[in-house]
């Protein structure tokens, strides 16, 4: 079994703005790329997993987050950084209803444990909400910790980044 880094975008990888879909808009978090490569050199694979309601709410498509998404990957490779999937939902319960893709559903984190052969004990999640919380809780993540919006950490678990 392997070990993995999930992270979570918006928040998380970059700064929170309201539907992050152009690359003119991505702005990256002080200290993620750093941090993210010292997961992926001591051997974790990296994952995506993120909430898209803006696709459900018709603000922009699929085409327009796979563009922003290919950018933000090809940023991660300059860096060093292969990331193995982004995972995204890109649901909305009041448009198209429940879906257990939608963190804090774990549905992403699932998906990505089975296809990859993952130890959800010996992974990592980062996000920026409760939301994410709750989902690596519920998929058995081992380390979870939340990054709030001034760059500090609340921990739910586990080892602390200050970024």
């Amino acid at each position: 079994m392997n070990r993995a880094l999930f992270l979570d975008r918006d928040g998380t990888i970059n700064e929170e703005k309201n539907y992050v879909y152009r690359i003119g808009d991505f702005i990256f978090r002080d200290g993620i790329l750093e941090l993210v490569k010292q997961y992926y050199d001591a051997g974790y694979a990296i994952f995506v997993v993120t909430n898209q309601s803006g696709i459900a709410r018709g603000l922009y498509t699929e085409a327009d987050f796979e563009i922003v998404t290919r950018w933000m990957e090809g940023e991660f490779r300059k860096n060093g950084i292969e990331i193995t999937r982004v995972y995204h939902c890109p649901h909305h319960p009041d448009i198209t209803g429940e879906c257990q893709c939608r963190k804090p559903n774990s549905g992403l984190i699932l998906q990505a444990l089975a296809e990859y052969d993952i130890n959800p004990a010996q992974s990592v999640l980062i996000g920026d909400k409760e939301s994410d919380v709750i989902a690596g809780r519920n998929a058995g993540i081992g380390t979870i910790i939340r990054i709030n919006e001034t760059g500090r950490v609340d921990i739910a678990n586990g080892t602390v980044y200050k970024g």
